[in-house]
Protein backbone atom coordinates (compact mmCIF):
# COMPACT_ATOMS: atom_id res chain seq x y z
CA UNK A 1 0.00 0.00 0.00
CA UNK A 2 2.79 2.14 1.09
CA UNK A 3 4.58 1.91 -2.17
CA UNK A 4 1.45 2.37 -4.23
CA UNK A 5 0.96 5.65 -2.48
CA UNK A 6 4.69 6.07 -3.11
CA UNK A 7 4.61 5.85 -6.66
CA UNK A 8 1.92 7.97 -6.85
CA UNK A 9 3.40 10.53 -5.45
CA UNK A 10 6.40 10.17 -7.74
CA UNK A 11 4.44 9.53 -10.82
CA UNK A 12 2.58 13.03 -10.00
CA UNK A 13 5.61 15.23 -9.05
CA UNK A 14 7.05 14.29 -12.19
CA UNK A 15 3.89 15.03 -14.46
CA UNK A 16 3.58 18.44 -12.69
CA UNK A 17 6.92 19.27 -13.53
CA UNK A 18 6.11 17.87 -17.28
CA UNK A 19 2.80 19.66 -17.32
CA UNK A 20 5.07 22.66 -16.19
CA UNK A 21 8.15 22.49 -18.78
CA UNK A 22 5.48 22.26 -21.32
CA UNK A 23 3.96 25.43 -20.26
CA UNK A 24 6.75 27.27 -20.04
CA UNK A 25 8.04 26.11 -23.38
CA UNK A 26 4.66 26.51 -25.36
CA UNK A 27 4.68 30.01 -23.15
CA UNK A 28 8.21 30.63 -24.87
CA UNK A 29 7.48 29.90 -28.20
CA UNK A 30 4.50 32.29 -28.19
CA UNK A 31 6.20 35.13 -26.53
CA UNK A 32 9.43 34.41 -29.67
CA UNK A 33 6.30 34.12 -32.20
CA UNK A 34 4.99 37.15 -31.20
CA UNK A 35 8.31 38.83 -30.81
CA UNK A 36 9.07 38.37 -34.20
CA UNK A 37 6.03 39.77 -35.61
CA UNK A 38 6.71 42.74 -33.32
CA UNK A 39 10.21 43.15 -35.02
CA UNK A 40 9.00 42.45 -38.39
CA UNK A 41 5.85 45.14 -37.81
CA UNK A 42 8.47 47.69 -36.97
CA UNK A 43 10.63 47.18 -40.21
CA UNK A 44 10.91 50.41 -42.41
CA UNK A 45 8.42 50.48 -45.22
CA UNK A 46 10.84 52.39 -48.60
CA UNK A 47 7.51 53.34 -50.00
CA UNK A 48 6.35 55.23 -47.32
CA UNK A 49 9.62 57.53 -47.29
CA UNK A 50 8.76 58.84 -50.74
CA UNK A 51 6.60 62.00 -50.63
CA UNK A 52 3.26 62.11 -50.96
CA UNK A 53 3.02 58.66 -51.30
CA UNK A 54 0.15 56.86 -49.65
CA UNK A 55 1.02 54.99 -46.46
CA UNK A 56 1.11 51.56 -46.47
CA UNK A 57 0.54 49.59 -43.71
CA UNK A 58 2.76 48.04 -41.20
CA UNK A 59 2.28 44.34 -41.71
CA UNK A 60 4.10 41.12 -39.66
CA UNK A 61 5.84 39.84 -43.16
CA UNK A 62 9.73 39.82 -43.31
CA UNK A 63 9.75 41.33 -46.89
CA UNK A 64 6.47 41.93 -49.50
CA UNK A 65 5.82 43.57 -52.53
CA UNK A 66 2.84 44.67 -54.20
CA UNK A 67 3.09 45.34 -57.64
CA UNK A 68 0.74 46.34 -60.58
CA UNK A 69 0.18 43.59 -62.74
CA UNK A 70 0.35 45.44 -65.99
CA UNK A 71 2.83 47.64 -65.69
CA UNK A 72 5.20 46.02 -63.34
CA UNK A 73 4.72 49.15 -60.51
CA UNK A 74 6.06 49.00 -57.24
CA UNK A 75 2.90 50.28 -55.18
CA UNK A 76 4.11 49.19 -51.76
CA UNK A 77 8.05 47.96 -50.70
CA UNK A 78 8.96 46.60 -47.61
CA UNK A 79 12.59 44.66 -48.32
CA UNK A 80 11.04 43.25 -51.95
CA UNK A 81 14.85 42.98 -52.34
CA UNK A 82 15.88 40.86 -49.13
CA UNK A 83 17.17 37.01 -50.26
CA UNK A 84 14.49 35.05 -48.86
CA UNK A 85 13.38 30.93 -49.25
CA UNK A 86 10.21 30.71 -51.36
CA UNK A 87 8.94 27.05 -50.88
CA UNK A 88 6.30 26.13 -52.97
CA UNK A 89 5.64 29.40 -54.14
CA UNK A 90 8.57 28.86 -56.56
CA UNK A 91 5.67 25.84 -58.27
CA UNK A 92 4.52 29.27 -59.71
CA UNK A 93 7.74 29.52 -61.95
CA UNK A 94 7.74 25.94 -62.06
CA UNK A 95 3.93 25.92 -64.16
CA UNK A 96 4.71 29.03 -66.45
CA UNK A 97 7.98 27.43 -67.44
CA UNK A 98 6.02 23.80 -68.09
CA UNK A 99 3.37 25.09 -70.21
CA UNK A 100 5.30 27.70 -72.23
CA UNK A 101 7.36 24.65 -73.33
CA UNK A 102 4.36 21.89 -73.46
CA UNK A 103 0.51 21.33 -74.16
CA UNK A 104 -1.86 20.42 -71.67
CA UNK A 105 -2.88 16.94 -73.41
CA UNK A 106 0.86 15.77 -73.35
CA UNK A 107 1.28 13.42 -70.58
CA UNK A 108 3.14 13.61 -67.72
CA UNK A 109 4.48 10.21 -66.73
CA UNK A 110 6.04 9.40 -62.90
CA UNK A 111 9.56 8.26 -62.12
CA UNK A 112 10.88 6.84 -59.30
CA UNK A 113 12.85 9.53 -59.06
CA UNK A 114 9.75 11.85 -58.99
CA UNK A 115 7.66 9.65 -56.30
CA UNK A 116 10.43 9.12 -53.93
CA UNK A 117 12.57 11.90 -54.37
CA UNK A 118 10.98 14.27 -51.93
CA UNK A 119 10.85 14.76 -48.20
CA UNK A 120 8.57 12.05 -46.75
CA UNK A 121 5.39 13.83 -45.00
CA UNK A 122 5.72 16.82 -47.53
CA UNK A 123 2.59 17.97 -50.08
CA UNK A 124 1.64 15.15 -52.46
CA UNK A 125 -1.49 13.37 -54.12
CA UNK A 126 -0.26 9.89 -54.11
CA UNK A 127 1.00 9.42 -57.70
CA UNK A 128 2.65 5.64 -58.27
CA UNK A 129 5.65 5.06 -60.43
CA UNK A 130 4.27 4.35 -64.15
CA UNK A 131 1.39 6.56 -63.86
CA UNK A 132 0.53 9.45 -66.30
CA UNK A 133 -1.92 12.43 -65.94
CA UNK A 134 -2.31 14.89 -68.44
CA UNK A 135 -0.49 17.99 -68.78
CA UNK A 136 -3.15 19.97 -67.58
CA UNK A 137 -4.30 17.63 -64.86
CA UNK A 138 -0.45 17.93 -63.16
CA UNK A 139 -0.63 21.81 -63.05
CA UNK A 140 -4.11 21.80 -61.56
CA UNK A 141 -2.55 19.29 -58.73
CA UNK A 142 0.73 21.59 -58.56
CA UNK A 143 -1.12 24.92 -57.88
CA UNK A 144 -3.92 23.39 -55.99
CA UNK A 145 -2.71 20.68 -53.92
CA UNK A 146 0.89 21.73 -53.96
CA UNK A 147 1.92 18.31 -55.13
CA UNK A 148 5.69 18.25 -55.01
CA UNK A 149 6.01 14.78 -56.48
CA UNK A 150 3.80 15.86 -59.65
CA UNK A 151 6.52 19.38 -59.79
CA UNK A 152 9.25 17.02 -59.86
CA UNK A 153 7.41 14.81 -62.74
CA UNK A 154 6.91 17.92 -64.91
CA UNK A 155 10.22 19.24 -64.19
CA UNK A 156 11.16 15.57 -66.17
CA UNK A 157 9.43 15.53 -68.20
CA UNK A 158 9.62 19.05 -69.89
CA UNK A 159 13.62 19.52 -69.33
CA UNK A 160 14.67 16.25 -69.35
CA UNK A 161 15.72 16.10 -65.78
CA UNK A 162 15.28 18.15 -63.04
CA UNK A 163 18.41 19.22 -62.85
CA UNK A 164 17.35 20.75 -66.90
CA UNK A 165 14.06 21.81 -65.80
CA UNK A 166 16.10 24.28 -63.21
CA UNK A 167 18.33 25.83 -65.84
CA UNK A 168 15.43 26.69 -67.92
CA UNK A 169 13.52 27.90 -64.72
CA UNK A 170 16.68 29.82 -63.87
CA UNK A 171 17.13 31.31 -67.71
CA UNK A 172 13.09 32.04 -67.93
CA UNK A 173 13.79 34.02 -63.88
CA UNK A 174 16.72 35.91 -66.00
CA UNK A 175 14.40 37.32 -68.80
CA UNK A 176 12.03 38.23 -66.48
CA UNK A 177 14.14 40.73 -65.51
CA UNK A 178 15.02 38.66 -61.57
CA UNK A 179 18.39 39.58 -60.33
CA UNK A 180 18.32 37.86 -56.96
CA UNK A 181 16.99 34.40 -57.93
CA UNK A 182 18.35 31.41 -58.81
CA UNK A 183 16.18 27.44 -57.98
CA UNK A 184 17.59 24.05 -57.40
CA UNK A 185 14.45 22.03 -58.08
CA UNK A 186 10.77 22.49 -58.76
CA UNK A 187 8.84 22.24 -55.64
CA UNK A 188 10.76 24.66 -53.52
CA UNK A 189 11.80 22.11 -50.73
CA UNK A 190 14.45 23.41 -48.90
CA UNK A 191 17.97 23.87 -50.45
CA UNK A 192 20.58 26.32 -49.69
CA UNK A 193 20.85 27.37 -52.96
CA UNK A 194 17.45 27.60 -53.98
CA UNK A 195 16.07 31.20 -53.03
CA UNK A 196 14.55 34.42 -54.50
CA UNK A 197 12.76 37.55 -53.25
CA UNK A 198 9.51 39.30 -52.74
CA UNK A 199 10.16 41.82 -56.07
CA UNK A 200 11.67 39.02 -58.24
CA UNK A 201 8.42 36.61 -57.02
CA UNK A 202 6.14 39.67 -57.74
CA UNK A 203 7.46 39.79 -61.63
CA UNK A 204 7.28 35.99 -61.97
CA UNK A 205 3.42 36.06 -60.41
CA UNK A 206 3.07 39.18 -62.91
CA UNK A 207 4.19 36.77 -66.21
CA UNK A 208 1.79 33.79 -64.88
CA UNK A 209 -0.71 36.39 -64.33
CA UNK A 210 -0.52 37.49 -68.58
CA UNK A 211 -1.29 33.68 -69.49
CA UNK A 212 -5.06 32.95 -69.26
CA UNK A 213 -4.77 29.15 -69.14
CA UNK A 214 -2.75 29.42 -66.07
CA UNK A 215 -5.13 31.85 -64.27
CA UNK A 216 -8.17 29.70 -64.83
CA UNK A 217 -6.15 26.45 -63.77
CA UNK A 218 -4.72 28.43 -60.51
CA UNK A 219 -8.12 30.42 -59.48
CA UNK A 220 -10.50 26.92 -59.60
CA UNK A 221 -11.00 26.75 -55.53
CA UNK A 222 -11.22 23.07 -56.15
CA UNK A 223 -10.91 20.23 -59.12
CA UNK A 224 -11.41 16.69 -59.33
CA UNK A 225 -8.80 14.57 -60.88
CA UNK A 226 -10.64 11.51 -62.60
CA UNK A 227 -9.50 7.89 -62.58
CA UNK A 228 -8.35 6.92 -66.16
CA UNK A 229 -6.37 3.59 -67.75
CA UNK A 230 -3.08 5.10 -66.74
CA UNK A 231 -4.25 6.64 -63.40
CA UNK A 232 -6.29 4.51 -61.40
CA UNK A 233 -7.39 7.25 -58.46
CA UNK A 234 -10.41 10.15 -58.70
CA UNK A 235 -9.35 12.73 -56.16
CA UNK A 236 -10.75 15.66 -55.59
CA UNK A 237 -8.71 18.70 -54.71
CA UNK A 238 -9.32 21.99 -52.83
CA UNK A 239 -6.93 24.90 -53.15
CA UNK A 240 -4.84 25.24 -49.99
CA UNK A 241 -5.09 29.02 -50.14
CA UNK A 242 -7.57 30.51 -47.77
CA UNK A 243 -8.27 33.59 -49.59
CA UNK A 244 -10.98 31.69 -52.19
CA UNK A 245 -14.29 31.72 -51.98
CA UNK A 246 -15.81 29.70 -49.22
CA UNK A 247 -12.38 29.54 -47.12
CA UNK A 248 -11.75 30.91 -43.76
CA UNK A 249 -10.16 34.36 -45.41
CA UNK A 250 -11.99 34.20 -48.47
CA UNK A 251 -11.31 37.84 -50.80
CA UNK A 252 -13.89 38.43 -53.61
CA UNK A 253 -11.65 40.40 -55.70
CA UNK A 254 -8.95 36.81 -55.89
CA UNK A 255 -7.80 35.78 -59.13
CA UNK A 256 -5.27 33.35 -58.58
CA UNK A 257 -2.61 32.40 -55.69
CA UNK A 258 -0.11 30.09 -54.44
CA UNK A 259 0.93 29.17 -50.66
CA UNK A 260 4.00 28.02 -49.44
CA UNK A 261 6.08 26.71 -46.12
CA UNK A 262 8.63 25.20 -44.44
CA UNK A 263 10.65 26.15 -41.75
CA UNK A 264 13.34 27.27 -43.14
CA UNK A 265 11.20 30.06 -45.03
CA UNK A 266 8.15 30.29 -42.83
CA UNK A 267 5.12 31.61 -44.43
CA UNK A 268 5.34 32.69 -47.77
CA UNK A 269 2.40 33.83 -49.87
CA UNK A 270 1.64 35.20 -53.72
CA UNK A 271 -1.85 36.14 -54.66
CA UNK A 272 -2.95 38.01 -57.65
CA UNK A 273 -6.20 39.97 -57.49
CA UNK A 274 -8.65 42.22 -59.69
CA UNK A 275 -10.79 45.00 -59.00
CA UNK A 276 -12.61 47.16 -61.84
CA UNK A 277 -9.66 46.17 -64.27
CA UNK A 278 -7.33 46.97 -62.12
CA UNK A 279 -4.88 44.23 -61.78
CA UNK A 280 -2.71 43.57 -58.78
CA UNK A 281 0.15 40.60 -57.78
CA UNK A 282 0.73 40.62 -54.24
CA UNK A 283 3.97 38.68 -52.52
CA UNK A 284 4.89 38.49 -48.69
CA UNK A 285 7.31 36.19 -47.84
CA UNK A 286 8.55 35.27 -44.02
CA UNK A 287 5.40 35.62 -42.65
CA UNK A 288 4.02 33.73 -39.46
CA UNK A 289 0.69 32.10 -39.81
CA UNK A 290 -2.04 33.37 -40.67
CA UNK A 291 -0.60 36.89 -40.78
CA UNK A 292 0.88 35.53 -44.76
CA UNK A 293 -3.50 36.26 -45.26
CA UNK A 294 -4.26 39.30 -43.58
CA UNK A 295 -1.24 40.71 -44.63
CA UNK A 296 -2.28 39.54 -48.12
CA UNK A 297 -5.61 41.62 -47.35
CA UNK A 298 -4.53 44.32 -46.29
CA UNK A 299 -1.82 45.33 -48.77
CA UNK A 300 -4.42 44.20 -51.85
CA UNK A 301 -7.38 46.73 -49.89
CA UNK A 302 -4.26 49.52 -49.85
CA UNK A 303 -3.77 49.17 -53.66
CA UNK A 304 -7.08 49.36 -54.27
CA UNK A 305 -8.04 51.90 -52.12
CA UNK A 306 -4.64 54.47 -53.20
CA UNK A 307 -4.71 54.39 -56.66
CA UNK A 308 -5.64 55.13 -59.85
CA UNK A 309 -4.61 54.38 -63.68
CA UNK A 310 -3.92 57.16 -66.26
CA UNK A 311 -3.94 57.02 -69.87
CA UNK A 312 -0.52 58.59 -70.77
CA UNK A 313 -1.84 59.19 -74.42
CA UNK A 314 -5.02 60.95 -72.99
CA UNK A 315 -2.49 63.39 -71.01
CA UNK A 316 0.52 63.73 -72.18
CA UNK A 317 1.32 67.12 -73.60
CA UNK A 318 5.23 67.42 -73.69
CA UNK A 319 5.59 64.91 -76.68
CA UNK A 320 2.57 65.96 -77.96
CA UNK A 321 3.90 64.85 -81.83
CA UNK A 322 1.03 65.69 -83.99
CA UNK A 323 1.34 69.21 -82.82
CA UNK A 324 3.77 69.06 -85.52
CA UNK A 325 3.01 69.87 -88.68
CA UNK A 326 6.29 67.85 -90.19
CA UNK A 327 5.01 64.94 -88.64
CA UNK A 328 2.31 64.44 -90.41
CA UNK A 329 0.82 61.92 -93.35
CA UNK A 330 -2.36 61.25 -94.79
CA UNK A 331 -5.09 58.29 -94.11
CA UNK A 332 -5.89 59.02 -97.85
CA UNK A 333 -5.66 61.32 -100.56
CA UNK A 334 -7.72 63.95 -99.59
CA UNK A 335 -8.70 62.90 -96.14
CA UNK A 336 -7.50 64.28 -92.73
CA UNK A 337 -4.16 64.31 -91.76
CA UNK A 338 -3.02 61.79 -89.05
CA UNK A 339 0.27 61.82 -87.40
CA UNK A 340 2.97 60.14 -88.64
CA UNK A 341 4.62 59.00 -85.17
CA UNK A 342 2.38 58.85 -82.04
CA UNK A 343 2.19 57.56 -78.39
CA UNK A 344 1.35 53.83 -77.88
CA UNK A 345 -2.25 54.27 -76.88
CA UNK A 346 -1.77 51.46 -74.03
CA UNK A 347 0.64 53.49 -72.56
CA UNK A 348 -0.67 53.77 -68.55
CA UNK A 349 1.04 55.71 -65.37
CA UNK A 350 0.21 53.88 -61.89
CA UNK A 351 -0.46 56.63 -59.52
CA UNK A 352 -1.85 58.15 -56.04
CA UNK A 353 -4.93 58.90 -56.32
CA UNK A 354 -4.71 62.54 -55.07
CA UNK A 355 -1.56 63.22 -57.69
CA UNK A 356 -2.46 64.26 -61.22
CA UNK A 357 -0.15 63.54 -64.40
CA UNK A 358 1.53 67.40 -64.19
CA UNK A 359 3.09 65.80 -60.88
CA UNK A 360 4.99 63.79 -62.93
CA UNK A 361 8.82 64.00 -64.46
CA UNK A 362 9.58 61.80 -67.35
CA UNK A 363 12.55 60.85 -69.67
CA UNK A 364 13.07 59.79 -73.21
CA UNK A 365 15.42 57.29 -74.05
CA UNK A 366 16.36 55.65 -77.80
CA UNK A 367 17.74 52.81 -76.61
CA UNK A 368 17.31 49.39 -75.12
CA UNK A 369 13.86 49.41 -77.37
CA UNK A 370 11.88 45.90 -77.59
CA UNK A 371 13.13 44.02 -80.02
CA UNK A 372 8.98 42.47 -80.39
CA UNK A 373 8.20 46.11 -81.24
CA UNK A 374 9.66 47.00 -84.63
CA UNK A 375 7.26 49.79 -84.48
CA UNK A 376 8.74 51.78 -81.86
CA UNK A 377 11.06 54.00 -81.72
CA UNK A 378 11.63 55.59 -78.38
CA UNK A 379 10.78 54.78 -75.00
CA UNK A 380 9.15 57.47 -72.47
CA UNK A 381 9.18 56.32 -68.50
CA UNK A 382 7.56 58.54 -65.62
CA UNK A 383 8.26 59.44 -62.62
CA UNK A 384 6.86 60.31 -59.04
CA UNK A 385 9.35 61.89 -56.89
CA UNK A 386 11.71 59.45 -58.59
CA UNK A 387 9.76 56.40 -58.03
CA UNK A 388 8.85 54.87 -61.01
CA UNK A 389 5.10 54.43 -62.21
CA UNK A 390 4.60 53.77 -65.75
CA UNK A 391 5.56 54.57 -69.51
CA UNK A 392 4.95 54.28 -72.99
CA UNK A 393 6.63 54.03 -76.45
CA UNK A 394 6.77 56.41 -79.52
CA UNK A 395 5.83 54.30 -82.42
CA UNK A 396 5.96 54.85 -86.17
CA UNK A 397 1.87 55.24 -87.80
CA UNK A 398 1.23 51.74 -88.41
CA UNK A 399 -0.33 52.50 -92.20
CA UNK A 400 3.60 54.70 -93.20
CA UNK A 401 5.36 53.19 -95.45
CA UNK A 402 9.29 53.01 -95.46
CA UNK A 403 11.87 53.18 -97.99
CA UNK A 404 15.42 52.14 -98.41
CA UNK A 405 18.42 53.46 -99.75
CA UNK A 406 21.80 52.54 -100.39
CA UNK A 407 24.44 53.69 -97.92
CA UNK A 408 26.54 55.57 -100.74
CA UNK A 409 29.44 54.71 -97.83
CA UNK A 410 29.07 50.94 -97.12
CA UNK A 411 26.52 49.93 -99.52
CA UNK A 412 24.25 48.63 -96.77
CA UNK A 413 20.67 49.35 -97.29
CA UNK A 414 20.01 52.23 -94.70
CA UNK A 415 16.21 53.96 -93.79
CA UNK A 416 16.71 57.74 -93.93
CA UNK A 417 14.44 60.27 -91.53
CA UNK A 418 14.66 63.86 -90.07
CA UNK A 419 17.55 63.44 -88.04
CA UNK A 420 16.77 66.61 -85.76
CA UNK A 421 14.04 66.86 -83.46
CA UNK A 422 13.13 69.58 -80.54
CA UNK A 423 12.11 68.42 -77.19
CA UNK A 424 11.51 72.59 -76.81
CA UNK A 425 8.90 71.89 -79.70
CA UNK A 426 7.31 69.02 -78.35
CA UNK A 427 9.18 67.13 -81.48
CA UNK A 428 11.65 63.75 -81.20
CA UNK A 429 15.13 65.00 -80.88
CA UNK A 430 17.41 62.31 -81.45
CA UNK A 431 18.66 60.56 -84.43
CA UNK A 432 16.47 57.52 -85.21
CA UNK A 433 17.25 54.78 -87.55
CA UNK A 434 16.28 56.79 -90.52
CA UNK A 435 13.08 56.72 -92.10
CA UNK A 436 11.67 58.73 -94.75
CA UNK A 437 8.85 60.22 -93.76
CA UNK A 438 6.75 60.90 -96.72
CA UNK A 439 3.14 63.06 -96.82
CA UNK A 440 0.73 62.04 -99.81
CA UNK A 441 -0.82 65.42 -100.01
CA UNK A 442 2.41 67.39 -99.53
CA UNK A 443 3.86 65.20 -102.12
CA UNK A 444 0.77 65.54 -104.55
CA UNK A 445 0.61 69.66 -103.92
CA UNK A 446 4.63 69.98 -104.53
CA UNK A 447 4.20 67.90 -107.76
CA UNK A 448 1.19 70.00 -108.82
CA UNK A 449 3.38 73.55 -107.94
CA UNK A 450 6.34 72.04 -109.64
CA UNK A 451 3.76 71.27 -112.41
CA UNK A 452 2.51 74.96 -112.05
CA UNK A 453 5.91 76.56 -112.40
CA UNK A 454 6.70 73.98 -115.21
CA UNK A 455 3.87 75.21 -117.40
CA UNK A 456 4.11 78.92 -116.11
CA UNK A 457 7.58 79.05 -117.22
CA UNK A 458 7.06 77.79 -120.42
CA UNK A 459 3.92 80.00 -121.55
CA UNK A 460 6.05 82.92 -120.16
CA UNK A 461 9.21 82.09 -122.41
CA UNK A 462 6.29 81.65 -125.60
CA UNK A 463 4.95 84.62 -124.51
CA UNK A 464 8.01 86.26 -125.07
CA UNK A 465 9.16 84.96 -127.91
CA UNK A 466 5.82 85.59 -129.53
CA UNK A 467 6.06 89.73 -128.59
CA UNK A 468 9.90 89.45 -129.94
CA UNK A 469 8.80 87.10 -133.31
CA UNK A 470 5.98 90.21 -133.71
CA UNK A 471 8.22 92.87 -133.62
CA UNK A 472 10.55 91.51 -135.83
CA UNK A 473 7.44 90.71 -137.59
CA UNK A 474 6.18 94.45 -137.83
CA UNK A 475 9.42 95.56 -138.61
CA UNK A 476 9.63 93.52 -141.57
CA UNK A 477 6.45 94.65 -142.67
CA UNK A 478 7.25 98.09 -142.79
CA UNK A 479 10.67 97.74 -144.25
CA UNK A 480 8.38 96.16 -147.41
CA UNK A 481 5.59 98.54 -146.86
CA UNK A 482 8.66 101.53 -147.70
CA UNK A 483 10.44 99.61 -150.37
CA UNK A 484 7.19 99.19 -152.54
CA UNK A 485 6.50 102.46 -151.98
CA UNK A 486 9.99 103.46 -153.06
CA UNK A 487 9.56 101.91 -155.97
CA UNK A 488 7.25 104.23 -157.30
CA UNK A 489 9.36 107.41 -156.46
CA UNK A 490 10.73 105.98 -160.33
CA UNK A 491 7.61 106.59 -161.95
CA UNK A 492 6.78 110.66 -163.24
CA UNK A 493 2.82 110.48 -163.31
Amino acid sequence: MRISICLTICFSFILSNLILVFADEASEATSTAEDIITAQQSLPVTTNDIPGWPQGPAIAAEAACLMDADTGVILYNKNMDKVEFPASTTKVLTCLVALENSSLDEMVTFSKEAVFGIDRGSSNVGMDVGQSITMEEAIYCIMLASANEVASAVAEHVGGSIEGFCEMMNARAKELGCTNTHFANANGLPNDEHYTTSHDLALIAKAFNSNDTLVRIAGAAKYSVKATATQPDTFDMVNHHKMYPGQQYAYEYISWGKTGYTNAARQTLVTAAEKNGFKLVCVVMRDEKPYQYTDTHDLLEYGFANFKKEYIADNETRYNISSSDFFDTDSDIFGNSTPLLTLNTGGVCVIPKNATFENLTSTISYENLDPDKPNSIANIQYFFENQYVGGTTVDIYSNVQTFEFGDPVSGDAIRLDSKETDNSANTINENTEGVVFISTRKIIIIILIFIGCVILFFAIFALVRFLRNSRHRRRRIKKRVRRYFSEFDDFDF
